[in-house]
C-alpha cells in the first residue's frame, strides 16, 4: 500500500517549477573507463567565519552534470563529475566557480562525485571540504581547507584522506556524509567486480566508516578496517534520522532498486542475492523498486520522511519513517533524471537535476538546482 508523508508545502518558487515539461527516462550505460594523475597534498590552516542568514534562495540554471551539493554559510556549493569543477551557488541564483579539482579523470559514471563539509559549530564556518573522484589509482576522497566567506568561497591544497578505492566506469558508489557521531560515511561501488562485495579485504561494495583525519575508528565493527557495511552493488544516498538510524539508497542490477537500513557488520547480500530474498544470511532491504520507477542515487531525511532522487524513474519517491514500506511519489518526469535532493540550512528541500551527461536530450538551462518549495 503507498500511503503519503507530510504534505509538501509550495512556496512562489514551486510556480515556477510548475512549468518544466518532462522526458522519458534512460538506463544508466556502461562506457568505457580512462585514467589519470592525482595531486598533491597539504594544507594551510582554514578560516572560520560566522555565515550570514540565509534567505530565500533563487533556482540555478545551466550546470554540467552536477552531483552533489553541500552548504557553506548562505552558499551551496556543488560538484561537476564531468568537469571536475566546484560551483558556489549564491543565493540569487548566480554561480561562480571556485576550482577545479586536480587530477580527476571522467569516464562513464567516474569523476567528481559526492562533496560534504566538516561538522562546525552553530554559527561558524566549516573547516574543511571533503571531495570524493576519480584518479588515476582508483576513487580517493581528499580534504580541503575551506577559506573565504559565502560569496567568495575558496579551497585549499588537498590532503588524502583514502584512496587506491576499486574505480571503473560504472558503479563508483562516491556518495560521502558526516554522520551524527562526526565520522565520515563513504559509499563505494563493486567497481563491476561483483565479487568485490563480500569479500572483506576489499574496500569494493562497502560502505566505509572514517575518522575525519581518515584513520580507522575503534569502535568499527572489523578491526582495523574502515568496513561498516558490505554487499553492496552500487549504493549513492546515505542520510540518518533523528534517532540516529543510519538509510542508504542501493542500485540493484536489472531486477531491484534498495532502501536499506544500515547497522554495523551488515551483509546486504550482493552478489548472492538481490532485493528482498528471505535469505537470513543476510539483511533485505525495507523497500524495493524496479529499476526503470527507480535508479536511486542521494537522499536526504526531512521532518519524519526520506527523500530519495531518482535517475532513470525521474522523480522524489517519498518514504515516511513510520512506515518504511510506504511510499509516494513527487514530480515524476517534471525535471528529467534527479541526482540529489538535499536540505538547506533553512529547511527547503532542494533538487539537482542530472540531464546534461550523456543519456537523455537536455532541456533549455538543464542542469538545475530547484527549490521544491518544501519547508520543514
Amino acid at each position: 500500500m503507498h500511503t503519503a508523508p507530510r504534505p509538501l508545502v509550495f512556496a512562489a518558487s514551486a510556480a515556477l517549477l510548475l512549468t518544466l515539461s518532462g522526458c522519458t527516462g534512460a538506463a544508466e550505460p556502461d562506457p568505457p573507463p580512462t585514467s589519470p594523475a592525482t595531486p598533491s597534498e597539504s594544507a594551510p590552516p582554514a578560516t572560520t567565519a560566522a555565515p550570514a542568514p540565509l534567505g530565500p534562495r533563487q533556482p540555478s540554471l545551466n550546470l554540467t552534470s552536477p552531483w552533489s551539493v553541500a552548504y557553506v554559510g548562505n552558499s551551496a556549493l556543488v560538484s561537476e563529475r564531468d568537469t571536475a569543477k566546484l560551483i558556489e551557488l549564491a543565493e540569487n541564483g548566480e554561480a561562480r566557480e571556485v576550482a577545479t579539482v586536480a587530477g580527476v579523470v571522467h569516464g562513464g559514471e567516474g569523476g567528481l562525485l559526492g562533496i560534504a563539509v566538516s561538522p562546525a559549530a552553530a554559527g561558524t564556518q566549516p573547516e574543511y571540504l571533503y571531495a570524493y573522484s576519480t584518479a588515476a589509482n582508483g576513487n580517493r576522497v581528499e580534504r580541503y581547507p575551506v577559506t573565504g566567506a559565502p560569496g567568495s568561497l575558496a579551497i585549499g591544497d588537498p590532503t588524502t584522506i583514502i584512496d587506491a578505492l576499486p574505480s571503473a566506469a560504472s558503479h563508483n558508489g562516491g556518495r560521502i556524509a558526516f554522520g551524527p557521531d562526526d565520522m565520515l560515511y563513504v559509499t563505494v561501488g563493486d567497481a563491476a567486480q561483483t565479487w568485490l562485495s563480500q569479500d572483506l579485504s576489499s574496500l569494493g561494495g562497502k560502505i566505509l566508516r572514517l575518522t575525519p583525519d581518515g584513520g580507522v575508528p575503534a569502535d568499527n565493527p572489523f578491526e582495523g578496517s574502515p568496513v561498516y557495511s558490505y554487499g553492496h552493488r552500487n549504493p549513492q544516498g546515505i542520510a540518518w534520522a533523528a534517532d540516529g538510524t543510519m538509510y542508504s539508497s542501493e542500485f540493484g542490477q536489472d531486477t531491484w532498486d534498495e532502501l536499506n537500513v544500515i547497522t554495523a557488520g551488515g551483509n546486504y547480500g550482493w552478489p548472492e542475492v538481490e532485493g528482498i530474498a528471505g535469505d537470513s544470511r543476510f539483511t533485505d532491504p525495507v523497500q524495493q523498486w524496479r529499476p526503470a520507477d527507480a535508479s536511486p542515487s542521494g537522499i536526504a531525511i526531512a521532518g519524519d520522511t526520506i527523500y530519495i532522487a531518482n535517475l532513470r524513474g525521474q522523480r522524489v519517491r517519498a518514504v515516511p519513517l513510520a512506515d518504511l514500506t510506504a511510499s509516494t511519489d513527487h514530480f515524476v518526469g517534471e525535471f528529467g533524471r534527479i541526482r540529489d535532493v538535499t536540505v538547506a540550512p533553512d529547511g527547503r528541500l532542494w533538487l539537482l537535476s542530472n540531464n546534461t551527461d550523456g543519456r537523455v536530450d537536455p532541456r533549455a538551462d538543464d542542469d538545475r538546482f530547484i527549490d521544491t518549495g518544501l519547508v520543514q
